[in-house]
């Protein structure tokens, strides 16, 4: 199932890039704020656990019986395991980041004792003695997330946000999917992501659908 995702995953940067209408290449497809690039992927996500987007293609490879119903519902709930672990997980490395990044390092003196002071106001367990976050945080020292591992968190909130429009018109819906191709996609880089994003929404994200589809809050 991961390679599932995977799949709509990068497909959707693919068609950030092949939607593209722009003129300049430094404002073309992926070529977004750092904070927007993830959306376009991350949406496409979510059709993996809707029946009526697995019934296309997820059958048996010798009896083409559709993936049961039952197997879907399940796949579902495993996708909520320890969700709220993982979210403050996430929050506490995005705070750890920023915390680095604004910060003089010349008055950190030490490592651990500021990895520790930051880390207490997400702490769930227990920390293993000797062991440290920031010296494996190879994200934000080496992989060009420094001051934005938050994006990903964040490209979540989006996401989920995005793809509650589609639940509520269709999974397939013809406008709704028009409007993120002209919005979201074709647009790349050439409007703020706000202003994107308001205009295919009608109006500013909101945390309330990550929080739903994490099973951290019920659905109304």
């Amino acid at each position: 199932f991961n390679e599932v995702t995977t799949l709509f995953h990068e497909f959707g940067h693919a068609l950030h890039g092949m939607l593209a209408n722009s003129k300049y290449e430094s404002l073309s497809g992926t070529s977004v704020f750092w904070d927007f690039v993830e959306l376009p992927s991350q949406i496409f996500e979510n059709w993996c656990y809707e029946k009526e987007c697995l019934d296309l293609f997820a059958k048996h490879y010798e009896t083409g019986e559709k993936i049961p119903e039952d197997l879907i519902e399940r796949i579902k709930k495993a996708s909520n395991y320890l969700q709220g672990y993982q979210t403050v997980r996430q929050i506490s490395f995005g705070l750890l980041d920023m915390a680095y990044h604004s910060q003089d390092p010349s008055q950190i003196e030490d490592i651990f004792d500021f990895e520790k002071e930051v880390m207490k106001k997400t702490e769930l367990l227990p920390s293993v003695p000797n062991t440290l976050m920031s010296t494996a945080f190879s994200h934000i020292f080496q992989g060009g997330y420094s001051s934005g591992y938050y994006s990903y968190k964040w490209a979540e909130v989006l996401d989920a946000d995005a793809f509650e429009l589609f639940q509520e018109k269709g999974v397939f819906d013809e406008e709704t999917a028009k409007s993120f191709q002209k919005n979201i996609l074709a647009a790349g880089g050439t409007e703020h992501p706000s202003i994107l994003y308001k205009r295919f929404r009608g109006r500013d994200p909101q945390p309330d659908a990550l929080m739903r589809r994490a099973g951290l809050v019920k659905k109304q």
